[in-house]
């Protein structure tokens, strides 16, 4: 089997191939998630609310996260695998060049990923400039949920759409090899996909980026109360979770999913 890389992703982004992403947190679904279609695996601090059962992502410390990212580095064979800093692991660039060098050399990631715009651009820079491939993070930003009052879908206006554009190209002159854009209206989504070189991946985003993100246990109906608007259970309709995954990744792959009843206007 040919490992996907990040070339592998900026080459499906300019063939027009969707690409499928789901975040992951143990070996066994890891393999489950590669059986059925996922091409990249993200350990995200979305554990710490899915898995650790806490309210938000902060608490999630750095070996927690090389923890979870080794045992999904033991389950996969092919995809790409991306692991989230966590907060206040690289508020400065020295510091991220520590949490980054720790993520893939003990936990075998591939490239990690850190939320914000213009803040980070030193930081992207040194970490690329040191061979550390870079996903960025921009619209709703989980880590600054009490800065921003709540999870609530960024860009609406022009001001914020206008800085979400900006930062998106910033980045990507800063070094960054991929961007994820969460909860932004899907036409300011679709076109900052068509801007950018590099691959775009929303998560309540639209169907314009270049692939889709999901929380894995938000995919399968596991995590408790409310799903996300933009999340749909793919396990309702299906006879098994491979099923279900392998439903996930066809419909991201056609575009059918997100529909317009799970994208934000």
């Amino acid at each position: 089997m040919k490992r996907i890389t990040v070339t592998t992703l900026q080459k499906m982004k300019e063939a027009g191939e969707k690409i499928v992403m789901s975040t992951c947190y143990d070996a066994s679904f890891a393999t489950i998630l590669e059986e059925n279609g996922v091409e990249a695996m993200l350990v995200g601090d979305s554990l710490g609310m899915v898995f650790q059962g806490l309210e938000s992502t902060l608490p999630v410390e750095l070996d927690q996260m090389i923890y979870h990212t080794q045992c999904v580095a033991r389950g996969r064979q092919r995809a790409l695998l991306i692991t989230d800093m966590p907060f206040m692991s690289y508020s400065t660039p020295e510091l991220a060049m520590a949490t980054a060098g720790r993520i893939l050399k003990e936990g075998g990631a591939h490239m990690v990923k850190l939320e914000g715009g213009s803040t980070q651009l030193d930081t992207v820079a040194r970490l690329t400039d040191h061979g550390i491939p870079v996903c960025a993070h921009l619209g709703l930003l989980p880590q600054s949920v009490h800065k921003t009052g709540g999870y609530k879908v960024q860009g609406r206006d022009a001001a914020g759409a206008a800085a979400i554009r900006d930062d998106a190209l910033a980045l990507q002159k800063a070094g960054a090899q991929m961007l994820v854009l969460e909860c932004v209206p899907a036409a300011l989504a679709g076109e900052i996909s068509a801007s950018l070189r590099i691959p775009v991946i929303g998560i309540g985003a639209g169907n314009g980026c270049d692939g889709q993100v999901q929380v894995l246990y938000d995919m399968l109906g596991i995590t408790r109360g409310k799903l996300p608007s933009f999340s749909r259970n793919f396990l309702a309709e299906a006879a098994s979770i491979e099923e279900a995954v392998a439903s996930y990744s066809a419909a991201v792959k056609s575009g059918a999913f997100p529909d317009a009843e799970r994208s934000f206007q």
